[in-house]
This record gives structure tokens, sequence and C-alpha cells, in this order.
């Protein structure tokens, strides 16, 4: 009885020893929408870092950026999915945050691929962005990422909220409306194909809305967050390709996290990018030069660990 007793106390203070040493942590993973890039990604993400190391983490159906970020100053998500200028934002109190103050308890674990704006129309006579003025416009939920870029692009066009009728709806709630045919225009920000925009696609004759130069270079000279993208023909079987610009799609951490779980992450998606791009495109676009560029927020020890393997020096506080 005796040996019994001995043998469970030992056992019970080597489960405490693993525990405390932060070999094996259980991590919510903040994404999106579950019709958005975001969650879809995000979810395959998280499977392969649970199924290769002892660091487990479950990918959370959110309402994106904003919400991730306040989630995970509240402790209830340890990672998250964040556009690089939101992530600004609130690094430096801003926009977004400029009522809440700045929120600087989370680190940058990585930079995974880019984030396209999307302005999705099945209305033919919309050909350019001054083409908005006076339509009803999805612009993204009020106080969103993708309100924010919204707002961006048309004020690059002289057009303001006040110049369209503006809805505040998610992606999901967008393409529903454009169906239904209760709104003319949405922006969508997020990595090209979009599941919601894809979906519409295979029913409607969808229409992608381009920038031109002159308006990105005046974009970009403003908010240089932003980089001029492509988006192909083939992505959406739309008429031709659509010029756009985009914004990074970052992965964050909250600082309480430890090194050892946030480099299970880090080394497993950039470890295994190919076997990941063959469950989702965006495992394609996976790249280190890309990853460690992010400069405005300092990154997590446990990616700076990997980076370092790499021959990469990242900024860290």
């Amino acid at each position: 009885m005796k040996r019994t007793i001995a043998l469970a106390a030992i056992a019970l203070l080597l489960a405490a020893s693993v525990f405390a040493s932060g070999s094996s942590e259980t991590l919510r993973f903040g994404t999106g929408g579950d019709q958005g890039t975001y969650y879809g990604f995000g979810n395959i993400l998280a499977q392969r870092v649970s199924s290769e190391t002892d660091t487990k983490v479950t990918a959370v159906v959110s309402a994106g950026s904003q919400d991730n970020i306040e989630m995970m100053d509240m402790g209830s998500y340890q990672l998250g999915f964040v556009q690089s200028d939101v992530m600004s934002y609130a690094y430096n109190g801003t926009n977004l945050f400029a009522e809440t103050g700045a929120v600087t308890g989370f680190s940058t674990v990585a930079a995974l691929y880019l984030e396209q704006v999307q302005i999705v129309t099945l209305d033919p006579s919309i050909k350019t962005v001054a083409d908005l003025r006076g339509k009803t416009v999805s612009i993204g939920s009020s106080g969103s990422g993708v309100y924010y870029n919204a707002l961006d692009i048309l004020g690059a066009y002289g057009i303001t909220e006040k110049d369209i009728h503006p809805t505040y709806q998610s992606f999901g709630d967008s393409v529903d409306a454009l169906q239904d045919g209760k709104i003319d225009a949405a922006f969508v920000v997020a990595g090209a194909p979009t599941v919601a925009v894809s979906t519409l696609a295979s029913t409607h004759k969808v229409r992608l809305v381009s920038i031109d130069d002159e308006h990105i270079e005046n974009l970009i000279a403003v908010s240089p967050y932003y980089t001029p993208y492509t988006i192909k023909s083939s992505v959406y079987g739309t008429d031709e390709d659509c010029q756009t610009v985009a914004v990074g799609a970052v992965v964050i951490a909250n600082n309480t996290v430890s090194e050892d779980a946030v480099y299970d992450f880090v080394s497993t998606v950039f470890n295994d990018k190919a076997e990941i791009a063959k469950s989702h495109d965006k495992g394609n676009e996976l790249d280190l030069a890309f990853a460690s560029s992010i400069t405005n927020v300092p990154y997590h020890p446990g990616a700076a660990k990997y980076f370092a393997e790499q021959g990469i020096e990242v900024p860290t506080n």
C-alpha cells in the first residue's frame, strides 16, 4: 500500500514538472469567420501543430483581427490571426484602438501570406471604384479591419461613407446580400480564393473591381502597409485579372505563451509547408523572408529562436 502511494506521488510530481516546464501547452487560436481564409487555413495549421508536437492548438471561429487581439488581451486566446495594419493599430493605439488605448501584450509569430482587398460585385456597370458612388456597398463590420481598408480605398478616390449607402456586414452576409440583390458591391479582405466569394462565383458571374496605378501609388504613399497585388482571372473565373492591394496576414501570440510552444508552432508551419500546401493553397505562399519581414511589432522569443536557426535575425523586445 505504501509503495502504491509513493509511486502515485512520484507520478504526480513528474506530471507537475512537465506542466511547469511548458513542454506541453494547449493554445486557443483565434481565426475569423467560418467562410474566411483565416479559419480554413488556421484550422489546418492547428491540426498540423497538434499532431506533430506536444503543443496542442485549437482553431476558434471569431470576428477577426480586432476581436482576436481583444480576446487575447483578456487571456481567452493565446494565438490569433491579424491583418498587419490592424496589428499596428493595436500596438500603437490608433484607429480601431484609439479610444481603448494601445494593446502591447502580444508579439509577432510570423507573417504567413497576403490578404487581398477584394471589391466584389455582380453589377457589370460597376467598373471602377469611382462607380461605387451612390451605390449600396458593404464595407465590413463597423470598426473592423475591413471597414478601415474600405475607407482607405474609397478615400483614395475622394469618396466617403456619406457618398455611398453603406452596410456593415461579414463576408458571408455580404455574399448573401449580393446574391439577393440587396447590395451592389462588397469589400472582402482575405486571402484569395476566399470561400464566401468562391461559393458566390459557383452560381453567379462574379466581377472584381480593380484599382488603377495612380490611386494605388497615392494610397501606399499615405498607408505604406499596403502592397500592390494582382488577382488572376482564374481564381474566380472573372473576365480579366484584377489589380488591387493587399495587407499581410500575421499570426501573433500572447506574451505569456512559452518559448517552446511558439517554437513548436512556427517550426512546424515552415518545416512542413510542402505537406500543408497539399491541404490549403495558402501553404504555397509560406516564405521565410516574408514571415520575418514584420518590423513594427517585436517577435516572440520562440519565433526568434526558429528564425535564428534559419540564419534570420528578427526584432524582439
